[in-house]
C-alpha cells in the first residue's frame, strides 16, 4: 500500500543508530565551564511539547492537532494556535540573548515525534528552523539539551511490550532525520510521556532495557512513581540528588539505570514561575556516600499549556537566569552535564542510592512469602494518578493490542531474514498506524471524540495491514 502522506523518518537505519548510540563518550562536560566544588545546588528545567496526530483532516487524513486549531479556531481554546506555535520556538530567541546578556541558561527539550511531524505536515520550516538552530549551533550546545521520549506518545505500562523499543527507536531516527546523527548522540536523558513508570517487573524490566540498549544514560521520573527497596518513600535529600533505579523481573534478571527526580507533582506553575530555581537557591550540598555534591532541583512542565507557560514563563525564565548571573554558588544546569559531573568528581552510579517503581516491595514481598504475586494494581504511577490509563477503555486497548500482534505477526520473522525491510514504505506505514494508536491523548480525554480518533486510526491500520498481507 502507497501511503496518501510523506511518511515520517521512523525505521530503517537500525544497525547505524545503534553503533552510534553505543558509543559512550562525555558529550557536555567538555563545554562545560562550571567549577564544581564551588557549587552548592543547581535546577534543571526541561519542556514538555507535545500535539497528537489525528485522522481529521480532508477525508479523514492524518493532521496535526495543532492544524486542526488553526483549522477551528472557534472550538475551545484553538484561538491560541499560533501562541501554542511560538512556544515551540520561543527559546531560540531567548536563549541567546540571555548568553549576550551575560547569563549561562540552561534548559533541557521533551518533544513528542507526534508533534515533530506535525511542524513538518504544516509546512511550519520557520519551528524547524528555530529548533535546528537551538540544536546545532556549536553557541547553544552546551545550553540546551534535548531529552529522549516515545516517538507516539504512549504511556508505558500500557504499551505492548515488544513496542516499547519500537516507540524509543522511532524517536531517534526522526530526531536524526531532523537534525543530524551528532545532535542525537547528545541525547542521553529520556522523558517518559505522563511521567508515567510502570511498576509490573516484566515490563519495567523491558522498558529500562530498552533504554540502555539504545543509549540512554539516565530517566526522568516522578518521585511518587518510586519508592525505596523497603517500601518507603524517599527522603527529602533522595530527590536533591541522582539514585539508581532498579528493574528486576520475574526471571530474577535485573538492568538499572540513574534516575533523576522530578518532585511535586503536575503543576506548570513550579516550571512557569521557575520555582525550581528558587528552591536551589535555598539548598545546600548533599551526601551521596562520603562525598558532598551540589544539590539538584529536577522539574518538567508542559510547555505551551495554560497561561502561565504561555504568558509568565518566558519573563520568569529570564528573571532566574538574570538573578544567578552574579553568583556561582546557584546555576542552572542540564541532566547529562550534571551527571558527567559528577563522574569527573568520581561519583559511581553505584554510589547512589537504589529505588525501585512504586508497589514493588509489596510485590516481591508475596514471593518471598512464596504467594501468588497479585499484580491487579501493578499499573504504574504518574504525574496524573488520578487518571486511570486502563480502566474503562477496552474500546481502545483491545484494538492497540491486537493492532501490535498482528504487526509482529506480519513482520518479526521478515526483519529477521531481511533487516532492509525497515526501510520500506509498508513496513514504515504499518509501524506509524501501530505508534499513533498508542497515543495517550486517546484515552486522557475520556470517552468520546478521542476514543473515536483511535477507532478511526485502528481501522486504518487494519486496512494497511490487510492490504499488505495481500501483496
Amino acid at each position: 500500500m502507497i501511503p496518501k502522506f510523506k511518511l515520517p523518518a521512523i525505521s530503517g537505519n537500525e544497525a547505524e543508530l545503534l553503533e552510534l548510540l553505543q558509543q559512550d563518550q562525555p558529550v557536555f562536560i567538555k563545554n562545560s565551564k562550571f567549577d564544581f566544588s564551588q557549587i552548592n545546588s543547581a535546577f534543571c528545567c526541561a519542556l514538555h511539547m507535545h500535539q497528537p496526530t489525528i485522522p481529521a483532516g480532508v477525508d479523514g487524513s492524518l493532521i496535526s492537532h495543532l492544524q486542526y486549531m488553526f483549522e477551528h479556531p472557534g472550538e475551545g481554546d484553538n484561538h491560541n494556535a499560533e501562541s501554542f506555535a511560538n512556544c515551540y520556538k520561543r527559546l531560540a530567541e531567548i536563549m541567546p540573548e540571555l548568553i549576550d546578556a551575560g547569563c549561562n541558561p540552561r534548559i533541557m527539550l521533551d518533544y513528542s515525534g507526534n508533534l515533530l511531524w506535525g511542524f513538518e505536515q504544516m509546512g511550519r520550516v520557520d519551528i524547524l528552523n528555530a529548533l535546528k538552530y537551538l540544536t546545532c549551533d556549536p553557541s547553544l550546545q552546551t545550553h540546551v539539551e534535548w531529552l529522549g521520549t516515545f516517538w507516539g506518545h504512549a504511556v508505558a505500562p500500557s504499551t505492548p511490550i515488544p513496542d516499547l523499543k519500537l516507540q524509543i527507536t522511532a524517536w531517534q531516527h526522526h530526531f536524526a532525520a531532523l537534525f543530524g546523527n551528532d545532535a542525537l548522540q547528545r541525547v542521553k536523558g529520556f522523558s517518559a510521556p505522563e511521567m508515567h513508570l510502570p511498576n509490573h517487573p516484566d515490563t519495567l524490566y523491558e522498558f529500562i532495557k530498552a533504554l540502555k540498549e539504545c543509549g540512554y544514560r539516565w530517566l526522568l521520573v516522578q518521585e511518587h512513581s518510586v519508592e525505596n527497596l523497603d517500601g518507603s518513600c524517599l527522603i527529602q535529600s533522595q530527590k536533591y540528588i541522582p539514585n539508581k533505579l532498579i528493574a528486576r523481573n520475574f526471571k530474577g534478571e535485573s538492568v538499572s539505570i540513574t534516575a533523576l527526580i522530578k518532585t511535586q507533582g503536575s503543576d506548570t506553575k513550579l516550571v512557569g514561575q521557575m520555582q525550581p530555581c528558587y528552591e536551589a537557591l535555598g539548598l545546600a550540598k548533599q551526601a551521596i556516600g562520603d562525598m558532598k555534591v551540589p544539590a539538584l532541583v529536577s522539574q518538567i512542565a508542559d510547555g505551551e499549556n495554560g497561561g502561565v507557560m504561555m504568558n509568565e514563563f518566558p519573563q520568569a525564565f529570564i528573571q532566574a537566569h538574570q538573578r544567578i548571573a552574579t553568583q556561582s554558588s546557584t546555576v542552572a544546569i542540564n541532566g547529562t552535564e550534571y551527571l558527567e559531573l559528577l563522574d569527573a568528581a568520581g561519583v559511581q552510579e553505584d554510589d547512589l542510592p537504589i529505588i525501585q517503581a512504586v508497589q514493588q516491595h509489596k510485590l516481591w514481598q508475596q514471593i518471598d512469602n512464596q504467594l501468588p504475586p497479585d499484580t491487579s494494581a501493578m499499573v504504574g504511577a504518574s504525574w496524573t494518578n488520578n487518571l486511570s490509563w486502563v480502566e474503562g477503555y477496552a474500546n481502545v486497548l483491545e484494538p492497540m493490542n491486537q493492532l501490535s500482534a498482528k504487526f509482529h505477526q506480519l513482520f518479526d520473522h521478515l526483519v529477521i531474514t531481511d533487516p532492509e525491510i525497515t526501510k520500506t514504505s509498508k513496513y514504515q506505514t504499518a509501524l506509524l498506524y501501530v505508534l499513533l494508536l498508542q497515543t495517550s491523548c486517546f484515552r486522557y480525554w475520556g470517552q468520546g471524540g478521542w476514543t473515536e480518533y483511535a477507532t478511526e486510526i485502528y481501522r486504518a491500520g487494519e486496512e494497511a495491514l490487510a492490504d499488505i498481507e495481500k501483496a
